[in-house]
This record gives C-alpha cells, structure tokens and sequence, in this order.
C-alpha cells in the first residue's frame, strides 16, 4: 500500500500573499511556512486557524516576514504548539527579524498582536538541522525523514525533502538557481522524480538580468544620485536580501575609493551583522575559501555603518549619503520615516531592489508614479 500525500494551501495560492501549506503525510501533519505580510492583516490567516491545533511539525524555508511572520501569534492565538524544523541561519535571523518588526510597529503604534516574549517562546520550539541533515522523526511520524537542502534566495533558505517509505515529497518555493555574491544557488536537478513537488511561479513572466547587468545598473543609480547631491534611500528587509546589497556596495566602494557614508539602519542592524560574521559555512563557495586561505570574513566592512537609532542617522554627515533602512515594505520602521523626511527633495533617490509586498505602501505609491 503507498504512502497517502494530501496537500491544502492556506495562504499564497493564485495571488502574492504569504505562504503557507498543510502537507498530510499517513495522517501526520506539517504545516511548511507559516508567513505573514508587513500589513498583519489577521483575516489571512483564518485558514491556518482552523487546522493550526492539529499541526504534528512545522517546516520554516527562510526567515523573513512572507515564511516565518505568523508564527509567534499562531503559537499565541491558535494552539498550535508543534516542533518547528528550520536551519540555523533561518532560526537566527528570523528571530532577528521579527524582533526589528516588533519594535518598528510599536515605534508608531499600539502594536499587540504579539510580544516580544511570544516572540522567544516560538522560537524556542526550533530545532535546527544543517543542509543535507537526515531528521527522523518519532511517535506519530516514525518512518518520515525530513532534510533541508541548499535554496539560495536567503542565507540558510531551504529546499525541504520529505521522505516516507522511498517516496518523496519536496517544497522548493522562491529558490534561486544563481550563484550570488554571498549565496550558492540551489541545484534542483539533485531531487530525481519526487512523488510529490511543490514549488511556485512567483518570478516565471520576469525577464531576470544577468547578475553583472544588475549590479552595473544599481551601483550606477545610486552613483549618479550621490554625484548630484542627493541621498539614497534603499528600503530592505531585516536581515535577508540586504546582505547582498552590502556586500555589492562594499566592493564598489573599495574598488573606487569612494566617500560616500554608506549606512545599515535597523534596530537589530548590528545583532544581524554579528551572527553573518559567524555563519560562512552557510554561504558561497567564494566566500568560505576566502576565509579558509586568508581569514577574510566578507562582513568586516570598511565602507557600512551599522545604526540602530534614527537619532544617530541625523547626527551623521549632512552630505550626500547611502541608507540602507528597514523595514522593505515602508510601512512602518525607519525607512518610512525616511522617506517622509527624503521625499519632497527632487535630488533624493528612492531606490526599490525588489517588487515588494502586495498592497504595501511602497508598492501602491509605485503603481501610481508609473501610471
């Protein structure tokens, strides 16, 4: 008799929202991703409230808002009291990450929906495993092996495979097959004819650059905004996509002797930096042989200044400047700020690196520039 798979999306189906999915497997239940969006909109998440109690594990793929947000209040809301699976880095800076939207939101809100104790009594529920790591689990899920693999897109991002009985079950969502600065791509060729494959279509109609045209084009906005005077805004996420940003503008820096104040602001900014510097094992294969031959750490940077304060950002040089500022969507945190002060000044640049969140404030403002 095979293995029964039953797979019911909750959240991220046929539109942007956050992702998540009840994966039944002989009757055991894993809830993979449980995210949420910078708007905390809890009627996204009435589906997961209806199974959140029958959870038996809980597979997180990276660590950001849109795969790990609804977390602490699921666990605070829901019942759902399951052990959590993730890697190392995604444990870390998704802890990181909720941390910085907790004090963004109660910065200029009555923010309630979940503590920062919720926030530590979630993630005391992780276990984290290593790529390639085979888990069995026990009780009602012997014979079930889990094992994160390699995704990119995020440090420590997962591809999870799933295995009963010989038959796997894989769930590759918003992976990326490009090697990056700090990130080796994931190899999906390496997951021969899973029974079940789960995966998304998110970028499928994107026309995606080379990485060289890219980076030329950003670094060129940004150095032209600056030579006219003006300062450069980047709205970014925690601790997930920015530390691609870093390392881009880090070279370039170095590689032009460059003057221009480059900061990271958030309030976990330095948190975040401290715990990259100790997880290269998880990074590039370029980066880890840098370290291994010369004891270069990639994220000792001479050109970025880590801020955790607004405060300190005023009292920095009135020139033109780099700001890397959380939170990405500009609906609450520093970079919304910001952008209220930066906006009305014609020199100033808004510079978006990714599409970013449905309905969020950054992106409705965008669709009415560009009607």
């Amino acid at each position: 008799m095979g293995t029964s798979v039953q797979v019911t999306p909750l959240s991220g189906v046929y539109n942007e929202n956050p992702l998540s999915y009840l994966v039944s497997i002989d009757g055991f239940n894993f809830l993979i991703d449980c995210g949420w969006n910078d708007h905390f909109d809890p009627s996204l998440l009435q589906p997961l409230s209806k199974v959140a109690s029958k959870i038996d594990a809980v597979l997180i793929s990276y660590g950001d808002m849109l795969h790990l947000g609804a977390l602490p209040f699921a666990m605070k809301q829901f019942g759902l009291n399951a052990p959590v699976f993730s890697t190392e880095p995604v444990y870390r800076l998704g802890l990181l990450t909720m941390y910085d939207q907790s004090f963004s939101r109660k910065a200029v809100s009555e923010f309630d929906l979940f503590s920062l104790d919720d926030i530590d009594s979630a993630f005391q529920n992780f276990t984290r495993l290593t790529y390639s790591q085979n888990h069995h689990l026990s009780g009602k899920g012997e014979g079930i092996v889990i094992a994160p693999h390699v995704a990119g897109h995020l440090l420590g991002g997962t591809v999870w495979k799933i295995t009963k009985d010989g038959e796997d079950v894989v769930y590759a969502v918003d992976f990326n097959h490009r090697k990056e600065r700090h990130l080796n791509g994931t190899v999906l060729e390496s997951f021969y004819r899973p029974a079940v494959l789960i995966t998304d279509a998110y970028n499928a109609l994107n026309s995606q650059p080379s990485r060289q045209q890219r980076d030329k084009q950003f670094l060129e906005t940004i150095l032209k905004t600056l030579e006219g005077g003006g300062n450069v805004l980047i709205p970014v996420d925690s601790a997930g996509r920015v530390l691609e940003l870093l390392l881009i503008l880090e070279h370039f820096w170095g590689q032009r002797f460059l003057n221009y104040p480059i900061f990271f602001l958030s309030y976990v900014s330095s948190s975040t930096i401290d715990y990259i510097k100790s997880f290269l094992e998880w990074m590039s294969d370029s980066i880890a042989k840098s370290f291994e031959t010369s004891r270069d750490n990639a994220f000792l940077m001479k050109h970025v200044t880590l801020l955790i304060g607004k405060e300190e950002l005023d009292n920095a040089s009135t020139g033109p400047k780099v700001v890397l500022a959380s939170v990405a969507s500009l609906e609450a945190g520093f970079s919304h700020d910001i952008f209220a002060e930066w906006a009305a000044d014609v020199k100033n640049l808004v510079l978006f690196t990714e599409r970013g969140q449905l309905a969020c404030f950054r992106r409705i403002h965008l669709q009415r520039l560009l009607k």
